[in-house]
């Protein structure tokens, strides 16, 4: 395509006032364009800015204490921030902000974790889905550069998880769950990691309880999705283990996953 490289990632911190340190260590290996962070738990006037200033980072943040809360830090110039969904009943729970990057629509999103079937949680992640793919359909079409990226707390189907049989209709691998992520890639998007590599089996969360990283015992929850102009652009996605197989500090119990796009004539 001629065009530069563009990388963006993102980034389940659970906690950014207890990772900041670990996540600035990671950018000055990994110094990506882009970073979008899910689950940070703090007010946005709390963020911790100074840091990525540090290192050249200019932070949009939409943020709620102690709960959810997502961020985009990049390198590059972002404009057109946008930050939730515009409505005061979905905007509560602070899980969504987008804003335009080298002419491609990039969207963070921090999906609900959920809970049993039948729980209000549960109805809320369905729901949560529903929405999402309503807002996309007003504001953009699968013929526009879109990139939504961020834990979206759904394992796409039995090679995104360990063992298929013991977690068989658990969190994460409900059918509903599923369906309502497939109703997401419906809309126009595909799956970018997926798409390079249809058989990998490649996690990007690992429990805390019983050393499950170092058995590689996890789950596939965070993705990457493009819209069809993007697919031609794309160069890789990759999930960068070194954040996560730290000992100290405690690290998230995700890791980042990092795409690679041709920015390309736009």
């Amino acid at each position: 395509m001629g065009g530069s490289l563009l990388t963006v990632a993102t980034y389940n911190v659970n906690s950014i006032k207890s990772r900041v340190g670990l996540v600035v260590e990671w950018l000055k290996r990994t110094p990506v364009d882009v970073l979008c962070l899910q689950e940070t738990k703090v007010e946005d006037r709390d963020f911790p800015y100074g840091p990525f200033e540090a290192l050249g980072y200019r932070c949009e943040v939409f943020g709620q204490r102690a709960y959810n809360g997502v961020a985009l830090c990049a390198r590059v110039p972002l404009t057109d921030v946008w930050k939730g969904f515009g409505d005061p009943t979905w905007d509560e729970q602070k899980r969504i902000i987008g804003a335009t990057v080298e002419g491609i629509h990039v969207i963070n999103v921090y999906a609900p974790h959920g809970d049993d079937r039948g729980t209000e949680k549960f109805r809320y992640k369905l729901e949560f889905y529903r929405h999402l793919v309503e807002f996309l359909r007003r504001r953009w079409t699968p013929g526009d550069p879109v990139c939504l990226v961020g834990d979206l707390n759904v394992a796409r189907s039995d090679l995104d998880v360990w063992d298929p049989a013991a977690l068989r209709d658990t969190i994460g691998t409900m059918p509903e769950e599923r369906q309502a992520l497939e109703t997401l890639l419906e809309w126009g998007f595909v799956d970018a990691f997926r798409h390079l590599y249809p058989d990998r089996r490649q996690f990007t969360w690992w429990d805390y309880i019983g050393g499950r990283i170092w058995k590689d015992e996890g789950m596939r929850i965070d993705y990457v999705l493009v819209t069809p102009p993007l697919l031609p652009r794309l160069r890789d996605v990759r999930v960068d283990l070194w954040p996560r197989r730290r000992r100290t500090p405690t690290p998230s119990d995700h890791a980042p996953v990092v795409a690679t796009l041709d920015t390309g004539p736009h």
